[in-house]
């Protein structure tokens, strides 16, 4: 992306570790799989199949509306141009930049529902970046609240996204919250300021604060 870590290279579709022994049992994973479809019909989707499911993101989708009329009324307004849509050698599902804006790497992406989450997830970052002008991502602590948040807001740690990437198990209480540890980390664990350890303590140490800040949401949307 840009210069050094000037965009939150975020891990909004991230692929992580196999968790086969934390699948459902079968009846819970036949019900999941006549709801959504089994995960291995999920294919990566072409560049004009994302770039028509953003256009529809931006018109359809409450919580990115509801983060573009916020971003609106700080100052921050985005349009269409702000939302990039190429191939990434990276695996990710996404990235924010503060030179280009919001990326889409359709080549990592695989539903309509991903392409949702990962604007989502993209455009906290945005609006974390327009309410906080000292925000400084070569700082692991200001990284990990910025990842924490858009794992928290952006409905990326949904019952459905942890059955996708097989991590869901049987102790469903605090789930969503060690989604949003997982996923924070797998972000900010890709930052070269953030190695040796650095990165998980900045999670650890910044969970409690940046789980409770909902902003611009008056609580957790979804939930």
């Amino acid at each position: 992306m840009a210069e050094p870590y000037s965009g939150a290279a975020s891990a909004a579709s991230a692929a992580e570790p196999s968790s086969s022994s934390n699948e459902p049992d079968s009846s819970k994973l036949q019900y999941l799989e006549q709801k959504y479809g089994s995960k291995a019909a999920h294919v990566h989707l072409s560049q004009p199949e994302v770039n028509a499911m953003v256009d529809k993101v931006l018109r359809d989708s409450p919580t990115v509306q509801y983060l573009l009329s916020s971003l609106q009324m700080g100052g921050c307004g985005v349009g269409r141009p702000f939302f990039h849509v190429t191939r990434c050698a990276d695996d990710v599902g996404g990235g924010f930049s503060t030179d280009y804006g919001v990326i889409l790497c359709h080549n990592k992406l695989s539903t309509y529902k991903e392409v949702e989450l990962a604007v989502a997830h993209e455009l906290i970052h945005a609006y974390d970046f327009c309410r906080a002008s000292n925000l400084d991502l070569t700082n692991c602590h200001h990284h990990a609240c910025t990842e924490i948040r858009a794992a928290n807001l952006s409905g990326d740690c949904s019952f459905y996204q942890e059955f996708v990437r097989g991590n869901l198990s049987e102790a469903m209480v605090g789930q969503h919250k060690r989604c949003v540890r997982r996923r924070a980390l797998l972000s900010v664990s890709l930052n070269p300021h953030c190695q040796g350890g650095k990165a998980e303590q900045a999670v650890s140490d910044m969970m409690k604060h940046c789980l409770r800040d909902t902003d611009p949401f008056p609580r957790v949307p979804g939930m």
